[in-house]
């Protein structure tokens, strides 16, 4: 009986973990350039002595969606979507280059450019400073221009260009603040072929119904395996009382 209820004990468990990827996919639904966390269940072997014929359930990420969400026009000048394919780098909370598919730029106390998640953007020498302006411009390729703040409208300076780059995504994984670096730690170097769009953002690539169906179906599950656990735990308690007649 024990391995009816170490295989249900198991399986709850990991339903619970793949319910909280599934949670965390719904929470960033609507957060600019996010990426979906990919999840499965399988069963496993349990090695070892005296192990051979158990088995326990286990909840795994085995990657992460990569297609691009919507770009949604907003016709705000901080605003940048990457074309296609590729990233942003930007620098993380641990001060390592990363990488972003988010483009809401604003620009911090300290007149550094960074997005609305508070991530420095990364130029061809570090994080972008930008002194006072009166128009900023994004180009095509990522370079960031000025209208000096009291120049003429046409006196515009070429202040620096933002780090794009094209990693193969096998290659990378998510970190704990929801950005993605290279599996082996390496940096990328810049790539020319990325371009973005100006004036816009890139959404969410969560499908929400799939999730919200996902989120019904590992209920269900959970249930289930709650039921089997309370299931063998009436049958020891039958077996207990046959023992005690005998």
């Amino acid at each position: 009986m024990d391995k009816v209820l170490y295989v249900a004990m198991s399986g709850a468990k990991q339903t619970m973990q793949s319910q909280a990827s599934s949670a965390n996919n719904l929470a960033n639904v609507k957060t600019t350039g996010f990426r979906a966390d990919l999840d499965q269940l399988r069963a496993m072997p349990a090695f070892g002595e005296g192990h051979p014929t158990r088995v326990f359930a286990l909840s795994e990420r085995p990657g992460y969606r990569f297609d691009p969400g919507t770009n949604i026009s907003t016709g705000n000048d901080f605003d940048f979507a990457i074309n296609g394919h590729g990233w942003i780098a930007v620098q993380g909370d641990d001060g390592n280059e990363a990488y972003t598919r988010r483009g809401d730029l604003k620009i911090n106390a300290n007149g550094l450019l960074e997005n609305g998640a508070g991530h420095l953007i990364l130029g061809n020498d570090g994080p972008i400073a930008l002194p006072p302006f009166d128009k900023i411009d994004i180009a095509n390729d990522g370079s960031i221009s000025i209208v000096p703040e009291g120049a003429a409208p046409n006196e515009v300076a070429v202040i620096d260009r933002i780090k794009l780059v094209l990693p193969d995504n096998g290659d990378l994984m998510k970190n704990r603040e929801g950005l993605f670096v290279r599996k082996d730690g390496a940096l990328e170097v810049a790539n020319g072929a990325v371009t973005v769009v100006s004036g816009s953002l890139e959404a969410s690539n969560v499908n929400a119904i799939e999730e919200l169906t996902d989120m019904i179906s590992l209920s269900r599950q959970f249930e289930l395996q709650v039921k089997l656990m309370q299931t063998a735990e009436e049958n020891d308690k039958s077996l207990e009382r046959l023992l005690q007649l005998s």
